[in-house]
């Protein structure tokens, strides 16, 4: 994930976004490349928008809802993942030619209107959604 790309990701999120939220855009590893909280989006929200973002970049799931999905909400499953992990709607990785290159996590919203920012967010930065 480029600088170039990171800040391509949320111009289209501040833009498309019906109130305020915040981004993280981080790379393969996880470690933020950009991140901002809009006016009047709460503190708490720039921390989950990173913890959504590392999830989908550091898991092998391609978006927290993936591995919501696959844990299943079990206690077990979920105490064996970093803890840093978000399981909540709003982090997607992106790829490029195939290769996990990074994520964007969003938060502020109900988490299938982040979910949707961050899925439009990664094509605005050039790149594909995992399969």
């Amino acid at each position: 994930m480029t600088h170039d790309q990171a800040l391509d990701a949320i111009r289209a999120t501040v833009a498309a976004a019906p109130a305020p939220v915040s981004i993280a855009v981080v790379d393969d590893h996880g470690e933020v490349v950009a991140s901002l909280a809009m006016d009047g989006a709460p503190r708490d929200t720039l921390e989950n928008a990173r913890r959504k973002a590392y999830t989908a970049a550091r898991s092998d799931a391609t978006s927290t809802r993936a591995l919501a999905e696959k844990v299943g909400g079990a206690p077990t499953e979920l105490a064996s993942f970093d803890p840093q992990f978000s399981f909540f709607l709003g982090g997607v990785a992106g790829f490029y030619g195939g290769r996990r290159v990074g994520a964007v996590g969003v938060s502020g919203l109900p988490g299938a209107e982040d979910e949707r920012l961050a899925v439009a967010a990664i094509g605005a930065a050039g790149l594909e959604l995992g399969s």
